[in-house]
């Protein structure tokens, strides 16, 4: 049995619905009622990292654990190992992101992502982190201005990212999971090409047939979208995260995804026609 967190989102939805096609599979969920995964081999245990007895019963007899956590105060990864450990978890699959084998990278979310390997190491827990570069996902954030007027906002249009589709993510965690050997690894994982926001914007409008300009946004109109939804130290964070884009930090592709599940990585391309409907005005409702 698998125990599966963050199955909300892009990643632990996916490696979710992925175990849940081979066998039973448990999800822990703050909100159970946003879990999309169903079937009879899926149980859906409501609770938070921060409840002990919740994450108790969620480990009850489990022998692997898919961890998510994205808090910047709460020590949440350190509250699941130290539990999985109590509960006999045999292995602890952990989703990080590569800048924390980078020495350039400095910024806040790394230097956390850093300290919460570090405590998943301590808990005497089998490890395996999962480095993923961005998600090919992040662009959804451009749906509103595709879908109100046609344009994509983002800052530094020509700086490269090798990002990747979150179902590869996905798919590196479950073999992981699920195969033998993997142990003490740590797996960088990016997609199979570099591509700027700018060339994002032009695959973006093949597929959803309608031109669609690019407008790169200034540092100060950068930081007040930012601000808008992030506190202050996590908005300079991705500050700061861009401008080692910029600088060509985030443009090495690996091949981890084929390494691992037989099979080429996703380019954006592909990612953006699977979810063309996610950009429509419809689906948005403008």
């Amino acid at each position: 049995m698998i125990l599966v967190t963050g199955a909300t989102g892009a990643v632990g939805g996916e490696v979710a619905r992925l175990l849940a096609a081979e066998g039973p599979v448990r999800i822990l969920a703050r909100r159970p009622e946003r879990v999309t995964v169903h079937g009879p081999g899926v149980e859906v245990v409501a609770g938070e990292y921060a409840d002990r007895e919740a994450l108790d019963r969620a480990l009850r007899g489990i022998d692997a654990v898919f961890l998510v956590t994205n808090s910047p105060t709460e020590p949440d990864d350190s509250r699941v190992a130290t539990a999985a450990r109590a509960a006999g978890v045999r292995h602890l699959v952990k989703l990080s992101m590569m800048s924390v084998e980078e020495p350039g990278a400095d910024d806040l979310i790394t230097r956390l992502q850093r300290g919460n390997e570090q405590a998943v190491r301590e808990s005497g827990v089998a490890w395996t982190f999962v480095r993923p570069r961005t998600f090919m996902s992040n662009t959804l954030s451009w749906a509103a201005g595709i879908a109100s007027d046609g344009v994509v906002r983002a800052l530094y249009g020509d700086s490269p990212v090798a990002c990747v589709d979150p179902r590869d993510v996905a798919a590196v965690a479950v073999a992981a999971l699920t195969g033998t050997g993997h142990e003490g690894r740590a797996y960088a994982v990016s997609g199979p090409e570099p591509v700027t926001a700018r060339e994002q914007t032009a695959h973006l409008s093949e597929v959803l047939g309608r031109p669609l300009r690019f407008e790169q946004l200034t540092l100060d109109r950068a930081r007040e979208a930012l601000l808008a939804k992030y506190p202050r130290p996590v908005a300079e964070a991705f500050l700061e995260s861009a401008e080692r884009q910029r600088a060509g930090a985030k443009a090495a592709v690996v091949p981890t995804v084929e390494e691992l599940t037989g099979r080429p990585a996703r380019r954006f391309r592909t990612w953006a026609s699977d979810h063309a409907e996610s950009f429509t005005a419809a689906d948005l409702g403008v």
